[in-house]
């Protein structure tokens, strides 16, 4: 570190102490230990949360703006319901109802305005140019004109996601935003259901789809109903909210999604922490006892989760064994390419090996096709092959 970063630093740590309400010798310690790290490359530089502590989650964003220190709070983790109607009792107790929307499958995102410029921050905490660049187009600024001490927290989804390549929502022809929270940026504070719906409304901002507000003697009942109908769309599953947002919300999802996480991650079995794949396991076989599974819907079930882990495996053993890389391949679509190389940078700041396509312009805009190489499965497939002991 040279001295200007020094003096950066020491100049961000006095400034950063109030406003996080945190000793200096905290903060300090925090920059040397890499939990609380330097952004550079991108406009703005800022500081991250790389993961959660002293009551700020990871991906919290920490901007000095002259004399000042803007935070942006890390979307909280949302638990999830592996048994329904219990869960929902003690979770939201002394609740009347809940409220119920759609979990869609993408990417995390923040949007926020910060010098009148539009930054999209993915869980993270860092900004991502593709992202920003979609949001600024879609979104705009008079929200956060009007409200610039808001948050929109939403999902990224549609074909061309570099992140989440899942193509399973029609009417989302390139990538498109939905926001599922509006937050306080330096409290991470949640508006209430109907306030977040009324200014969406208001600014003609996409949201999830939402399913009402119901009593909670009948809740699970209900939300058993919507899961089967989302699962035969292919979909996720659900966000169950307390409609005052006093309580954290909970997630639960289909047995389709389950089985579809898994095709996708084994297909890259060494890439992926073994507790992706057991936890989603689990997940299945709460949900056969809970939904009193008669023995051919067990079977059906068995067949399909066993089918998820072996036959995309069987594949990717296959085409290594051919001398094929493995690889996800992902799509962009931009007005400029410079947006698509401050991306790949981006990429390679995640320690993603990428290669990028020439581009095809197409319609007005750019469209980069992406091969994300998957180093670890290429490797243990290739020693496993020549002979290598598990």
């Amino acid at each position: 570190m040279n001295r200007d970063q020094d003096d950066l630093d020491e100049d961000f740590i006095k400034l950063s102490s109030k406003t996080l309400d945190l000793p200096e010798t905290k903060i300090s310690s925090m920059l040397n230990q890499r939990v609380l790290q330097k952004v550079s490359g991108s406009y703005p530089d800022y500081y991250r949360f790389e993961k959660g502590i002293s009551g700020f989650e990871a991906g919290t964003a920490v901007f000095k703006h002259g004399d000042n220190i803007l935070v942006v709070k890390g979307f909280p983790k949302i638990q999830r319901a592996i048994v329904l109607e219990p869960a929902i009792k003690v979770h939201f107790e002394g609740s009347s109802s809940i409220a119920i929307e759609e979990k869609m499958n993408g990417y995390n995102v923040r949007i926020v305005c910060f010098d009148g410029k539009v930054i999209a921050l993915t869980r993270g905490g860092l900004i991502c140019p593709y992202t920003t660049e979609k949001v600024t187009d879609e979104i705009g600024h008079d929200f956060f004109q009007a409200h610039p001490n808001l948050v929109l927290c939403g999902e990224m989804v549609g074909p061309d996601n570099p992140y989440v390549p899942k193509n399973i929502y029609p009417d989302v022809k390139s990538v498109s935003m939905f926001i599922f929270d509006i937050r306080e940026k330096t409290t991470g504070k949640p508006l209430t259901i109907e306030k977040k719906y009324e200014l969406c409304t208001r600014f003609n901002i996409k949201t999830v789809r939402y399913y009402g507000e119901y009593p909670i003697q009948s809740a699970a009942e209900i939300i058993t109903k919507i899961i089967k109908e989302l699962g035969e769309e292919d979909r996720e599953g659900v966000v169950i909210k307390d409609p005052g947002m006093n309580h954290p919300a909970i997630k639960y999802t289909c047995s389709q999604s389950t089985n579809n996480d898994l095709k996708y991650a084994f297909q890259f079995y060494n890439d992926y922490g073994r507790d992706f794949f057991f936890s989603r396991v689990i997940r299945e076989g709460f949900q056969s006892v809970e939904w009193d599974d008669n023995e051919e819907a067990l079977h059906d079930r068995c067949c399909r989760l066993g089918e998820s882990i072996i036959k995309p495996m069987v594949e990717t053993i296959k085409k290594r064994k051919q001398g094929e890389r493995i690889a996800e391949d992902v799509r962009i679509r931009v007005n400029n390419l410079e947006t698509a190389w401050q991306f790949e940078d981006h990429l390679k700041r995640l320690g993603v090996d990428a290669q990028f396509e020439e581009p095809v312009f197409e319609n007005g805009q750019y469209l980069i096709l992406i091969r994300k190489i998957n180093k670890s499965t290429n490797d243990r497939t290739s020693a496993l092959l020549d002979g290598q002991l598990w």
